[in-house]
Order: structure tokens, then sequence, then C-alpha cells
């Protein structure tokens, strides 16, 4: 995963994993735990997320 530098200089993941629409449907739960971990295998360690997102769910998935 290709990381940028930032002006204050910390690095970051260049792409990272949103969290909006995850834990909205219980019916999906495994594929989405399924893509957050293939995102994080693949490198991705900057996942957003928050309370609101699928009514604090995806924090759940997230863990």
């Amino acid at each position: 995963m290709r990381n940028i530098t930032l002006a204050n200089g910390d690095t970051v993941p260049a792409l990272g994993l949103g969290t909006w629409f995850l834990g909205d449907n219980p019916a999906s739960r495994q594929e989405e735990i399924a893509a957050l971990r293939c995102g994080i295998e693949g490198g991705a360690h900057l996942i957003d997320t928050a309370e609101m997102y699928g009514s604090g769910r995806s924090e759940e998935l997230v863990g």
C-alpha cells in the first residue's frame, strides 16, 4: 500500500476503508467482515467509522 506524507510529517495510507454502509443489513455481515479483512490484508490500516454508521454496528464490525 502506498503511503502519503501529510504537511505535519505524518504518513498515512493513500487509500482507506470506509464503513458508511456496513452494519445496515444483518444478512451481509459475513461479506462485510470478509471485505474488511481483505482490505487489512492488502495493507489498509486507515478505517473510517462513526457511531452513526449502521447505528453503531459498523464500529462493532471493525472491532
